[in-house]
């Protein structure tokens, strides 16, 4: 149960209402709001006079749950603005790793000369084998920091564990949880009390239930700016690297209140598949698209068989808008 306190009551009273109800408390504006185990039902009458509303749920998504808000979320870095009644679809480009300044600026100075405001790259790397790139750690970071100084860029990067995790909120200006990631309890509840978006990922073999019950760990530690990625799961498909459940994308679309980025780069593996459920994807009505863009897919340090090159990038970009279009959305 969703429980909003009237705006009289103390934060004595509402911690002790939590300690009642083995709630979790934050505040929102000026009253209090308490998250009960999904069990509650009723409240006892005593307890009524302290509460303005409550919202009983079936689960324990709850926070995100449409049950509770029915109005999406609207999330807003720098300019860019997604979510609410926007019909806004962002798109966030970049390379798979940062490795070179010299490649990070080239990547920049496209997304610029297309408008795209919102460079993703990614700096500490969880990669499946301890052989291969790991990431440049906090000198990425500072490259990052720095095409946001000279290019206007809005900077997304991935935390990979709770050791860097101050250095990410400090240098971006959305945190990314990645899909290895998604179950970090740490993580989840640092990023809870921050002030800034968290795109979090749904990991390649986790339930809608359980990937919304990660976003519930953020949004009950009182951030309410949370974006859910759907970036594919696997199945028993091995021709592609996961299998792109827009099934799933479309229930988190009908029952939560979280904005819905896609993630068609990761979902496919192969570059030649990327362009197409990427105009599905935009088509499909989400709020945000992720997409790999490296200068030279073919020498990239890590996913070099995802990765677009510039060129089929920049026609990819021009077929999206137009698809935008034609479903009343308009790509930023």
């Amino acid at each position: 149960m969703v429980i909003h306190l009237k705006n009289t009551i103390a934060e004595t009273t509402a911690q002790q209402l939590g300690q009642q109800f083995q709630a979790i408390v934050s505040k929102e504006a000026d009253y209090f709001v308490l998250v009960t185990p999904f069990a509650l039902k009723t409240l006892p009458d005593a307890v009524l006079p302290f509460v303005q509303a409550a919202w009983p749920m079936d689960s324990d998504i709850q926070l995100a749950s449409k049950n509770y808000k029915t109005e999406l979320r609207k999330i807003r870095w720098g300019n860019t603005e997604i979510g609410g009644n926007t019909n806004h679809t962002v798109v966030i480009a970049g390379p798979c790793s940062i490795e070179s300044w010299e490649q990070i600026e080239s990547v920049a100075k496209l997304l610029k000369s297309l408008n795209i405001s919102t460079l993703r790259a990614g700096c500490y790397k969880p990669r499946t084998s301890p052989y291969t790139f790991q990431g440049l750690g906090l000198e990425g970071l500072k490259m990052l920091a720095e095409v946001r100084r000279q290019y206007g860029l809005n900077i997304i990067t991935e935390v990979k564990d709770s050791s860097h995790i101050e250095e990410v909120i400090e240098y971006t200006d959305i945190i990314q949880i990645g899909a290895k990631a998604m179950y970090d309890h740490s993580i989840l509840r640092r990023c809870g009390e921050i002030r800034k978006p968290v795109l979090l990922k749904r990991g390649f073999g986790t339930t809608l239930q359980e990937f919304v019950q990660s976003a519930e760990f953020i949004l009950s530690g009182g951030n309410s700016e949370v974006i859910l990625c759907e970036r594919g799961i696997r199945t028993f498909e091995t021709k592609t690297r996961f299998t792109f459940d827009l099934c799933g994308a479309a229930w988190l679309k009908q029952y939560t209140n979280c904005p819905v980025i896609l993630d068609p780069s990761h979902a496919m593996g192969y570059a030649y598949g990327v362009p197409d459920l990427a105009k599905a994807s935009v088509a499909f009505g989400c709020d945000g698209l992720l997409i790999e863009v490296h200068p030279n897919p073919k020498v990239a340090k890590s996913d070099a068989a995802q990765q677009l090159d510039f060129e089929v990038f920049t026609n990819l970009m021009g077929d999206i808008r137009n698809i935008a279009v034609a479903v009343g959305r308009e790509i930023i």
